[in-house]
């Protein structure tokens, strides 16, 4: 299986935050959601594959280059939208796009006539005119109209009202019609990455806490009621990430749920319920966890 891009042993520090020890692989032409509270190093992650800052140790690959030794070659394949990205206000979106369809020969006029339509963005409109949300769909215009191999997208719903958030996300879902493009994006919302990975990273304080598909997080973890004293080692045993009692009744947050059940009720507690956890529920279960269960 080839790979879009892949990280080993990689770290980078700052004065006040550090990212250490990396390891990451996306395959070609999936979707990966990068997860993690603001500060967590998602956005760091991110200038790292785009070329934008330089590791301390470890390897980059993207798209078969290596970084930064051949990261000319990388970034002509590559589409980076960020929040602290910044178009040219004075100008119009015509002249962006002109701009960038001089640069990069893959450019797709077609295809940004469409994303045009679909985003009810004008072109001979100036950037200072645009809302928070036309720039958004503005700079996601300028990368997927490019068919960059790998889409970099850091936070790219924030501050987007429904309507729009949910344009930029079947946007998203078109570009992995090409089983040949591949996209990492970045989100503290767990919501749009459930709806829209085919791969999920936890990460947590600059370290990666867990990383695989995300049918795997969605079927792996489980919240159980039970009625009943419980052992009080429960919180140790293994696959359990929390024990929160409410009167005779406890919840349990647990990974690999039927060997817990089976503890339970031979440890004499009336199991109640075994219910799915969404990916938000689950991403705090591993933060508190420290990412061991």
């Amino acid at each position: 299986m080839t790979a879009a891009l892949t990280l080993s042993g990689v770290c980078k520090r700052y004065p006040a935050f550090a990212l250490e020890d990396v390891d990451l692989a996306l395959p070609e032409g999936e979707i990966m959601g990068l997860v993690g509270v603001n500060g967590a190093g998602k956005s760091t992650l991110l200038r790292l594959l785009g070329g934008l800052a330089l590791p301390d140790r470890g390897t980059i690959e993207v798209l078969g280059h290596p970084m930064p030794a051949q990261q000319v070659q990388a970034k002509r394949e590559i589409g980076l939208a960020s929040e602290d990205m910044r178009l040219y206000g004075s100008q119009t979106l015509r002249w962006h796009m002109d701009l960038v369809r001089a640069a990069y020969p893959r450019w797709d006029e077609a295809y940004a006539g469409e994303l045009l339509r679909r985003f009810d963005l004008r072109a001979a409109q100036p950037l200072k005119a645009f809302s928070h949300g036309q720039r958004v769909k503005a700079l996601l215009l300028l990368n997927l109209a490019r068919r960059p191999r790998l889409l970099l997208l850091d936070e790219p719903t924030t501050g987007l009202d429904p309507v729009a958030r949910a344009e930029v996300l079947e946007a998203l879902s078109e570009v992995l019609r090409d089983a040949a493009r591949s996209v990492l994006f970045s989100s503290h919302d767990t919501h749009d990455i459930e709806r829209l990975a085919d791969r999920i990273t936890f990460l947590h304080g600059g370290r990666v806490i867990d990383a695989r598909d995300t049918a795997a997080f969605l079927d792996d973890w489980r919240r159980i009621v039970c009625h009943g004293a419980l052992p009080a080692s429960v919180g140790q045993w293994d696959g359990v990430a929390s024990v929160r009692a409410n009167g005779s009744l406890s919840e349990l947050r647990v990974r690999g749920a039927e060997a817990v059940v089976g503890l339970l009720r031979a440890a004499g507690a009336d199991v109640r319920s075994v219910d799915p956890m969404n990916l938000e529920e689950i991403f705090v279960a591993t933060v508190r966890g420290g990412g061991k269960h």
